[in-house]
């Protein structure tokens, strides 16, 4: 590959090398942990909601199919376990250990339960969008997901009284970080799973930042092929992945996010293993348990330069 062909290539595969950013967390922490629920309960693909089929996709039926033109009420109740009672567990677990929590909310989602949009903001967690609908944009149209994004927006700001700072809409487009940018009211997007670090993007006006998100580090893969099937697999992985960081971070401290469904880890089977790990996790006194609008508030402070 040439000088000028690489120079052209849209994405970045050299990040910040063996160069790693020494990063001074709060406190002098080795790792900034940072805990996700995601919030997408009734706003998945329903023909309730003018979808043309059913969801497919994230929960105890691995194999589903969509059901065109059809209802899937199998599916529908595995979802509304997550609002009327996963939730609920997350939302006791997490206020009475003082953890705080960046929920990714689906607009929708929030519009079919104001209570729990109000114990979010009681428990002074972060609410990031999630985007209007819990669907994949893939070949959604440019228009109809800038439409999408604008209406996520007001009704955050409606129901919260606050623009999000965060964004992550998961199942995303090739358009969607240029609507993110153009909006310009957001302080960082997760859509990306590239880096242990938050890193900076070209932007319209400005450096974009970007605070990675995490696949495997995420109750989903419960509910998908070659994931766990055990709670005890679940704890092992986030408790190696942990150690992992927290070992480099005596010279080089990274960040850890934990990704969780309310659907997924609020059965009582996979809960546990939540439990164990915030037991383990509350022995360290050198971490940063966080939300991501503080890590990205951090770095927009610290190592913009």
């Amino acid at each position: 590959m040439n000088a000028d062909h690489q120079n052209n290539y849209p994405r970045d595969m050299v990040g910040y090398g063996r160069q790693v950013p020494k990063v001074s967390w709060p406190n002098k922490a080795k790792v900034a942990v940072q805990f996700v629920i995601n919030y997408e309960e009734g706003a998945e693909n329903c023909i309730l909601h003018g979808d043309k089929a059913s969801e497919a996709f994230l929960s105890e039926i691995v194999a589903a199919v969509p059901f065109e033109n059809q209802r899937h009420m199998n599916m529908e109740s595995c979802y509304e376990y997550g609002s009327r009672a996963g939730f609920w567990r997350l939302q006791r677990l997490f206020s009475e250990r003082k953890i705080p929590v960046t929920v990714f909310a689906v607009a929708m989602a929030m519009q079919r339960n104001p209570e729990a949009v109000d114990a979010m903001l009681a428990a002074n967690w972060e609410i990031a969008s999630h985007g209007y609908r819990w669907i994949d944009y893939q070949n959604v149209p440019l228009a109809t997901e800038r439409a999408h994004l604008k209406k996520a927006i007001a009704i955050h700001q409606a129901m919260t009284g606050a623009k999000p700072k965060g964004w992550y809409l998961g199942r995303m487009s090739a358009n969607t970080r240029q609507l993110v940018m153009a909006e310009g009211s957001f302080l960082y997007d997760a859509d990306s799973y590239a880096d242990d670090l938050p890193y900076f993007v070209k932007g319209i006006d400005k450096p974009h930042l970007i605070v990675p998100y995490t696949l495997d580090a995420n109750d989903m893969r419960f509910a998908s092929p070659q994931g766990f099937n055990s709670g005890e697999q679940f704890y092992q992985y986030l408790k190696d992945s942990f150690d992992t960081l927290y070992a480099e971070g005596a010279q080089r401290p990274k960040m850890m996010s934990i990704g969780l469904h309310c659907r997924i880890i609020g059965r009582p089977g996979r809960f546990a293993s939540l439990v164990k790990f915030l037991n383990y996790l509350q022995q360290f006194d050198d971490i940063w348990l966080c939300r991501r609008q503080d890590i990205a508030e951090h770095w927009l402070k610290h190592h913009s330069g």
